[in-house]
């Protein structure tokens, strides 16, 4: 199935951005990630470091960019060599002739030239600028180059004085997103929600968490989304408490609920989709009771969403709304401004409400948090999740039998418009009725 993918020109103007917030006479680094071994001499599906793709679009292991600001501002990829030798057993590379031409940057190189034209591009230059501690290696073959700089000062060479940290200035690009990103997350989200659609309707009692995996993993990549987001959460019955359980290992049970956290990723770009349903189609009375407050916070929360909008008023409102709820259900016993002064209903909403998307399922940028309150105000082009739960633990003698062992989260994916707000996440259905008659079908 085909998709409206990033133009290569997007990657080249984000370049140009990062260029144009850099020091005069100044030089950036980005590394891409190495394969990683699985066992013995497998290796994991590769994965590119983020904040490199979306500089470059480039998916290939190893490969380095440099951008340099100077009398004129270029760049310059880094990557392996042509070998048809190795291509045979691994794979096609893309070679520096190919990536220079069809990337769009102003020189590209092969790895093995590295050192030696970054330590003459790091002569006499004022700054450096790199992903601080993000990779460890490459960090350590920066300094060494340095060292070689400093080790020709009796030549009359200067190496840069000042090493500066480029992820703040990477992580606020990468927090508004453009229009082509958001069409590609609108198309993830689709895909997703179609996925979820396929696990309602396969769900039934006696099948094991790990089928139900599958089924999402098949609708992800039937529809262009060949990988997960992140390892998916599939969770029945009291599973649903464990926050971050991936196990998928054991049968579900008629008469629990099914908690699936779970998104594809296109182009790079993660959805991230919570449901919460009845395993055999039906929602108990306490079942209903409690998914119902839950719906009810997030489409509040998700309603209020605007520019100047933050989570932490988000998260206000939506604790009153839970606390509210707790109390009209006999969980909670006392006063409300009480209750929620004393943050009584985070026993059981145990996360935060909502965290960034886009690259990265916890996607960068900074939410200026203040006494634990994130108090960034949302501007257009934010995509962010909002994710009220809900979690008795099996043996919680605090609350009754009937609540003990549920777990109830619900999970979109918000886009900031100048208007307000565009949930991108329309076709996995979430309303009562629309999941019974679903999976009644």
């Amino acid at each position: 199935m085909k998709h409206t993918l990033m133009p290569v020109g997007e990657f080249a103007a984000r370049r140009a951005k990062v260029l144009a917030q850099m020091q005069d006479n100044s030089i950036a680094f980005f590394s891409a990630n190495s394969e990683v071994t699985r066992s013995n001499d497998t290796e994991y599906l590769f994965c590119q470091d983020k904040g490199f793709y979306y500089l470059t679009g480039f998916n290939e292991p190893d490969a380095v960019l440099m951008l340099v600001k100077s009398d004129s501002c270029h760049s310059v990829l880094f990557c392996l060599a042509k070998d048809p030798l190795a291509e045979v057993w691994h794979g096609r590379r893309v070679g520096a002739e190919n990536a220079q031409k069809d990337y769009q940057f102003d020189q590209a190189f092969e790895l093995a030239q590295l050192e030696d034209i970054a330590i003459e591009h790091l002569a006499n230059k004022c700054a450096v600028y790199y992903c601080r501690g993000h990779q460890k290696a490459f960090d350590t073959q920066l300094m060494h180059w340095l060292a070689q700089v400093k080790g020709q000062s009796r030549q009359g060479i200067k190496a840069p004085q000042s090493l500066i940290d480029v992820q703040p200035l990477l992580n606020e690009l990468r927090l508004i997103k453009s229009s082509a990103e958001i069409d590609i997350m609108r198309q993830v989200n689709q895909i997703s929600g179609k996925a979820h659609q396929r696990a309602m309707k396969k769900t039934h009692g006696g099948v094991f968490e790990y089928q139900i995996e599958a089924e999402l993993l098949h609708e992800f990549a039937r529809h262009g989304a060949r990988h997960a987001a992140y390892n998916s959460i599939v969770a029945g019955g009291e599973n649903a408490t464990i926050l971050h359980y991936t196990d998928n290992c054991d049968p579900l049970a008629d008469g629990e609920l099914l908690l699936i956290d779970a998104g594809g990723e296109l182009a790079g770009y993660a959805a991230d989709i919570t449901r919460t349903f009845p395993i055999n189609g039906r929602f108990t009375e306490q079942q209903k009771a409690l998914y119902q407050l839950v719906l009810d916070a997030q489409e509040q929360c998700i309603n209020a969403i605007k520019p100047g909008q933050t989570l932490a008023k988000l998260n206000e409102l939506c604790i009153e709304i839970l606390t509210q709820g707790l109390i009209d259900l006999g969980i909670l016993n006392g006063q409300l401004t009480e209750l929620i002064a004393d943050g009584a209903c985070k026993k059981y909403f145990i996360h935060g409400l909502g965290h960034w998307l886009g690259l990265d399922v916890h996607d960068v940028g900074d939410y200026q948090v203040e006494n634990r309150k994130q108090l960034r105000a949302f501007e257009p082009g934010m995509v962010l999740t909002i994710e009220p739960g809900l979690y008795f633990a099996k043996d919680d003698l605090d609350v009754e039998e009937q609540w003990r062992g549920i777990g109830i989260r619900i999970e979109d994916n918000v886009l900031v418009t100048d208007q307000g707000h565009e949930n991108l996440t329309t076709n996995a259905p979430k309303s009562i009725q629309e999941i019974e008659q679903l999976m009644n079908k």
